[in-house]
């Protein structure tokens, strides 16, 4: 059976307490936005940061167990709720007054401490449970798929994961018929993934990385996308996942794609994400890491044709990966020069920002982008000086 409900003997009160807990937090943040003209993104909102604000002490206890963070708390209750009921009770609060408002919160943690919430621990269980189903409808799987995704973004609980048996479960889930099972495993394997060296060895050890590289290469743009997440998560500042990737042709999986002129341009900005990652780590570990294709030229012109691209973040991403790439003693400058034509594309992308600075649409981002480049070509004239002076 599917999960939908952690504590089945009290499932009324227990979705009580949910439009009660997510309708308020709603209106506390309504109260906010009113009253300051402004209201703080979560981590989900900023895309790329991850700051989980932890309860305190005090609060945990009062949870009797409960989830790691109020958020997490939030996020659970509002994906098990009605949307149109919540919305009603929402609105509902917004007209309560601050007597009102002070007796609900008292309501609010009295109904908190008679009921017992599941834990993180708990709720994963649950769910790489039904993922171990084989007769769970495919909704009821994608379901337990979005409470892993959920709950493996703290650290803490992506390092639990594994020894609830959850890796091997969403991992199995990569073979799946349905695209969108595979795509949020490969999700939920990034998430869990980054940033984590435990995982990572773990993830890597099970053989995932061979998998999700499979699945870069689908047709299918989501699931493609979800799969280069996790794969560049994976191998991220991880020398032996790094090492795998050269090992299974990772250089001709980023060269399909950069040379792809109908892919999905999302594709090709993590691509070249993972190109600056993979030269700043050679960088680092100079005695460990050898990734010869990064010096190789048909593979430098690739990221230098980049440049003459008509998007503004897609040419930002090139640049940051021609300037670790220049970081590399492997990298030739003669060869930027005479085969990559690097100081034809950088005049190029100069007089393209040029015009765009006098736009004031975009003349704040060219400006800034307009630095980045003149980095980019001081360090590469740097380079190519070192290179062509002649001894006396």
């Amino acid at each position: 059976m599917a999960s939908h409900c952690p504590n089945s003997t009290t499932p009324f009160s227990f979705f009580i307490f949910l439009m009660l807990f997510s309708s308020f937090i709603i209106t506390i943040n309504a109260e906010k936005i009113n009253s300051t003209g402004s209201f703080w993104a979560s981590a989900k909102e900023e895309g790329e940061v991850d700051d989980s604000h932890l309860i305190n002490d005090s609060q945990e206890n009062e949870l009797d167990g409960g989830f790691s963070s109020l958020e997490g708390m939030l996020q659970w209750a509002i994906g098990h709720s009605d949307p149109s009921k919540l919305k009603e009770a929402a609105q509902d609060n917004q007209r309560l007054s601050s007597e009102e408002v002070h007796k609900k919160q008292i309501e609010l943690k009295e109904l908190m401490g008679k009921l017992k919430m599941p834990s993180d621990a708990e709720l994963m269980q649950i769910a790489i449970d039904d993922l171990n189903n084989e007769s769970l409808s495919l909704e009821d799987r994608h379901r337990a798929l979005q409470e892993l995704l959920i709950l493996v973004e703290p650290i803490d609980n992506a390092k639990d994961l594994n020894k609830l048996g959850g890796l091997k479960a969403v991992i199995r889930q990569l073979d799946h018929s349905d695209t969108n099972i595979r795509a949020t495993s490969a999700w939920i394997i990034g998430k869990a993934s980054q940033n984590n060296p435990i995982v990572q060895k773990q993830v890597l050890e099970i053989g995932a990385l061979v998998k999700l590289m499979k699945l870069v290469q689908s047709n299918l743009t989501e699931e493609a996308i979800k799969a280069l997440y996790a794969v560049s998560a994976l191998i991220r500042n991880n020398v032996d996942g790094q090492e795998l990737f050269c090992a299974e042709d990772g250089n001709m999986l980023l060269q399909d794609i950069l040379s792809n002129s109908s892919i999905d341009i999302r594709l090709k900005k993590k691509s070249l994400f993972l190109v600056a990652d993979l030269a700043e780590s050679q960088l680092e570990n100079t005695d460990k890491l050898q990734l010869p294709f990064l010096a190789d030229q048909l593979f430098l012109k690739l990221v230098v044709d980049v440049l003459v691209a008509t998007d503004l973040d897609l040419q930002e991403k090139a640049l940051y990966s021609i300037k670790s790439l220049l970081l590399l003693k492997s990298t030739d400058a003669l060869i930027l020069k005479n085969f990559c034509k690097l100081d034809a594309a950088l005049e190029k992308m100069r007089l393209q920002l040029e015009l765009l600075m006098a736009d004031e649409n975009h003349r704040e981002y060219a400006i800034d982008l307009e630095s980045l480049r003149r980095e980019v070509e001081e360090n590469y004239f740097r380079k190519l000086d070192k290179v062509m002076q002649v001894p006396t």
